[in-house]
């Protein structure tokens, strides 16, 4: 909670209650449903809730922006990101149910009223949104092809509508085709925890 505060320091009563809360939701889902590996629990504020909210310090979204969260697992970048942002609308999908019971029942647990989590996989999705977010879920290349068709013609926020990708490691095969218009921005940039090190927000408009 503390490396949160360090990086977030205004956030409302409300959005810190809300992030205290998802220490002891994620441990009693988790022994129920593996979301997070079992070694990584312990880290859960650092390695997924602060990572996720890695995005909102390349963007700050404006109220009324929609947003799909894809493969979202059990709720990240999601949850921490409709946390940040109770005036923006999440969609969160997976193709596992069982993970998005998950995400739903933590959602409900913190009250969030910006969410709706649906088991889908994002060839069905229809809507449009004016971002996608995503957690490593599989090569850009692949992602985009899938979620083109999502986003918004209607530009609302400083940076234009597309993707942001949480990844590391070694990103030259996938963002190749993209070299053009990828941005490649470090999380070392903003947090200084060494297990960010290697690791990016990945910004593509379409």
């Amino acid at each position: 909670m503390d490396a949160i505060l360090k990086y977030f320091p205004t956030l409302s009563d409300t959005q810190k209650q809300q992030i205290a809360m998802l220490d002891s939701l994620y441990r009693d889902w988790n022994a129920k449903i593996n979301v997070i590996s079992r070694k990584d629990i312990d880290n859960l504020y650092v390695h997924h809730v602060l990572h996720s909210m890695a995005i909102a310090k390349a963007l700050s979204f404006k109220p009324g922006t929609k947003i799909l969260d894809f493969g979202t697992g059990g709720g990240f970048p999601g949850i921490p990101l409709a946390i940040l942002f109770p005036e923006v609308e999440f969609k969160l999908i997976d193709g596992t149910g069982k993970k998005i019971r998950v995400a739903t029942e933590v959602a409900n647990a913190i009250g969030l009223k910006n969410i709706v989590a649906q088991h889908q996989r994002g060839e069905e999705e229809k809507d449009k949104y004016d971002f996608i977010v995503s957690r490593a879920v599989m090569p850009l290349p692949d992602l985009v092809k899938i979620v083109r068709k999502n986003i918004s013609k209607t530009q609302r926020n400083a940076m234009l509508n597309g993707i942001f990708v949480l990844k590391g490691g070694d990103l030259d095969a996938e963002i190749h085709n993209y070299r053009k218009n990828v941005e490649v921005l470090p999380i070392s940039n903003w947090f200084e925890d060494q297990w960010f090190k290697e690791k990016n927000v990945i910004y593509l408009p379409l």
